[in-house]
């Protein structure tokens, strides 16, 4: 079944006008629909000022000559000032509101060629958000001045999905965009990539604070450099990139630093400084390491957020700065503002978009890809190309996904291992032995750093609030057992170094079995272990 074509338009009292006959030799663009051969439209809901009632009277009856069967309806609106949007939006947002729409039964078009622009923008916004249920149709003065001619009319669906070209188009800028945050690399982590495609939409659609969480060496600073590109070529930010690591911010030096100082505001101030903070005025600032900020610094920090200004060191008169915000920090800010060192009153104001980036263990499909991409950093820093032979990749890609692989600082320590291996690749050819000589360096330095954290730290992350149970002696046992745990390949070798002297005395040498009787003692496994 056909449904009744219903017409919503504003009466334009320039382009409309004409009371004479010699107005039938005008183009009028609400009396042009109703001249189109193709398009029949049954009810017209026209919206006329009070001004216009005269004009009105007229189009009305040219319409009836033209299309007998059209109902006209007339509703009067009033515009003090037809420029002001928040008027003009505000009294047709009233005029839809109060209209009885049934889209089940009507086809509702609205005419947006008429009015002034302020008017026709609002009419596009309230069929854009659905408030007017309808289509648009715009209309066009004949091309060529014959007489008699209505000129051209489109109607326009505003649910882009049905039309595949732009839909196309659309999504291939998208993809590119993703593309370009994950810099070019095709992870392969379907938790990964759903974190960059929510945070494309947040960075393009927001420029409210952005906290960036996760271990060092995630890929943080990278990331938010990304979203300030991105948003620059969305022209969503016009000055610079100000970055800062507030774990090197220290006492005066790091209020100078972030906001600043007047000459002689501190021993050594012997000059004025304008601080980060303006530095980023009209840019975006990221603030690496966020919870290692002094609370008098994130006081400041919290005024500069939400007044725009706050004061230099040594200064009466408040300095503004307009920057749009991203943090980073690889420590639990909730546990902080429990402890007191974080203010709680900044941590909401920052965390309305957070976005948690996974360890590189927690993403080891992505192996493959980033060590392709760095292959070609590696290619394009030093102009040297450098390959794997067959062997050599196989034998990485077993290490790099490995359990036993722990990847302490993650992307960052893969890149480091990707440059040393790529340096010292014999004819730029990485060989087995050169993957086996990184492999044995990287094991070492994870064991040296694990033993470094000393026994209470591995012990709590293992056993979490149980480690409190326990005698210091078992304390001290148990973390050695983690320590040699974590540095092996299976549970048979951690075994065969734990029992390295006993078991030469022992007719039964099930290291392994002895291993896991007494990891169970504390209710664990080798997996919680290695977990």
């Amino acid at each position: 079944m056909v449904k009744p074509k219903i017409l919503l338009g504003l009466l334009g009292q320039a382009v409309d006008g004409g009371l004479d006959e010699s107005r039938w030799e005008r183009w009028r663009p609400t009396v042009s629909l109703f001249q189109q051969e193709d398009l029949v439209i049954d009810r017209l809901e026209l919206l006329v000022q009070r001004s216009e009632h005269r004009l009105a009277k007229v189009i009305e009856e040219d319409i009836s000559a033209l299309s007998p069967e059209t109902e006209i309806r007339r509703h009067q609106v009033h515009f003090d000032d037809p420029w002001d949007f928040a008027e003009v939006y505000a009294v047709l947002r009233d005029f839809a509101d109060g209209l009885a729409f049934d889209a089940e039964r009507e086809d509702y078009l609205v005419h947006i060629t008429t009015g002034t622009h302020v008017a026709q923008i609002c009419m596009f916004l309230l069929t854009e958000t659905r408030h007017l249920p309808a289509r648009l149709v715009q209309t066009a003065p004949p091309r060529r001045k014959r007489k008699p001619d209505p000129g051209q009319y489109a109607i326009i669906d505003l649910d882009l999905s049905r039309y595949d070209q732009l839909a196309a188009r659309f999504a291939a800028e998208r993809e590119g965009t993703i593309s370009f945050l994950k810099a070019g690399i095709e992870t392969r982590s379907a938790t990964f990539n759903e974190r960059i495609d929510e945070i494309e939409r947040v960075a393009i659609r927001s420029t409210a604070p952005i906290l960036l969480t996760g271990p060092t060496g995630v890929g943080k600073t990278r990331l938010a450099h990304r979203i300030y590109e991105l948003r620059r070529r969305q022209h969503l930010v016009a000055g610079g990139f100000v970055e800062v690591n507030c774990a090197t911010l220290r006492g005066d030096q790091a209020m100078s630093a972030l906001f600043g100082h007047e000459r002689g505001a501190f021993t050594g101030a012997l000059e004025r400084r304008e601080g980060l903070l303006r530095t980023a005025d009209g840019g975006l600032l990221f603030l690496d390491e966020v919870g290692e900020l002094g609370l008098d610094e994130q006081a400041m920090l919290l005024r500069a957020l939400e007044e725009g200004t706050f004061l230099p060191l040594g200064s009466d008169a408040p300095a503004s700065s307009s920057f749009q915000l991203i943090c980073g920090t690889n420590r639990n800010l909730a546990e902080r503002v429990r402890d007191g060192e974080f203010r709680e009153d900044l941590l909401a104001r920052i965390d309305l978009w957070t976005f948690p980036l996974p360890a590189l263990r927690e993403r080891l499909e992505d192996v493959e890809p980033n060590l392709e991409y760095e292959l070609e950093r590696y290619a394009r820093d030093t102009g040297r190309r450098v390959t794997f032979n067959r062997e050599a990749r196989a034998r990485f890609l077993d290490f790099a996904t490995a359990p036993t692989s722990t990847w302490k600082a993650n992307f960052r320590d893969f890149s480091a291992a990707l440059t040393r291996m790529a340096t010292l690749a014999p004819g730029g050819r990485i060989n087995a032995e050169v993957v086996t000589a990184e492999a044995e360096r990287l094991r070492g330095q994870w064991s040296d750093l694990e033993r470094s954290r000393g026994s209470d730290a591995i012990v709590e992350e293992v056993l979490g609030d149980r480690a409190a149970e326990l005698d210091r002696f078992d304390r001290v046992q148990l973390a050695e057992v983690l320590h040699q745990c974590r540095g092996a390949r299976s549970m048979s070798a951690a075994g065969r170094e734990l029992f390295a002297q006993s078991r030469a005395r022992k007719k039964s040498k099930n290291d392994a079995d002895r291993l896991a009787k007494y990891l169970a003692r504390f209710g664990l496994t080798w997996t919680d272990v290695r977990e």
